[in-house]
């Protein structure tokens, strides 16, 4: 995961209804730089689907309650099972602490909610539940705060980094296939490193000036 990773991935989530092409344009890279990038991504199972949000309460179920499951032991799977054929059900967690489930509930109703805890407590293999109401969504799922983070501690796009300059003088990394390449400088001037196929490349600089090396195959200045 690099710089360019997370802004694919901000970008994604600020337009998600843009154009492989618009996005390309946006970011200032070639549209199959693009599409093998978001398909890394997917393989990696950083972007699992493309699929709208939804609103349960858009949907005619404004209520959201978190219940808590305690299940016998040895029959957690079983359990589990049971609960995904529950509509009403949009999420369940195996948790630590005093229940062993966390089920995510949305309901028509508080009558409706109290019928759907009666469905979990004959659910064979439920020992308990304890239910809480949710009152009011004090931050909404979100995720791009997070891809913002990991992109400030990401390191830099392969291709964008420099390398130490010397004393006096600066001094940046390799040249790529058809460019030029610097090294560090020498102690009063700077001095180059190495060209690419068909750049030129010079030599790192003597004690008070610089020196050059030879050329690269495709002929430059030695």
């Amino acid at each position: 995961m690099d710089q360019l990773d997370t802004r694919i991935l901000r970008l994604l989530l600020e337009q998600p209804r843009t154009s492989v092409r618009e996005y390309a344009r946006v970011l200032g890279i070639a549209r199959g730089t693009l599409q093998a990038r978001l398909d890394r991504l997917e393989r990696d199972g950083v972007i699992t689907g493309t699929a709208p949000s939804l609103s349960p309460a858009a949907l005619g179920h404004p209520v959201l309650a978190f219940v808590h499951v305690e299940v016998t032991q040895g029959r957690l799977d079983e359990v589990g099972d049971a609960l995904a054929e529950v509509p009403e059900i949009v999420e369940a967690f195996s948790t630590t602490g005093g229940g062993d489930l966390l089920t995510r509930v949305v309901a028509r109703d508080n009558a409706h909610l109290e019928d759907l805890v009666q469905t979990l407590i004959s659910i064979p293999g439920v020992v308990r539940t304890r239910t809480e109401v949710a009152l009011r969504e004090r931050v909404r799922y979100r995720l791009l705060p997070l891809v913002a983070a990991v992109g400030r501690a990401a390191g830099p796009t392969p291709g964008q980094g420099t390398g130490g300059g010397g004393p006096t003088g600066p001094g940046t990394g390799g040249g790529g296939p058809t460019g030029p390449g610097t090294g560090g400088g020498g102690p009063t001037g700077p001095g180059t490193g190495g060209g690419g196929p068909t750049g030129p490349s010079t030599g790192g600089g003597g004690p008070t000036g610089p020196g050059t090396g030879g050329a690269g195959p495709g002929g430059g200045r030695g």
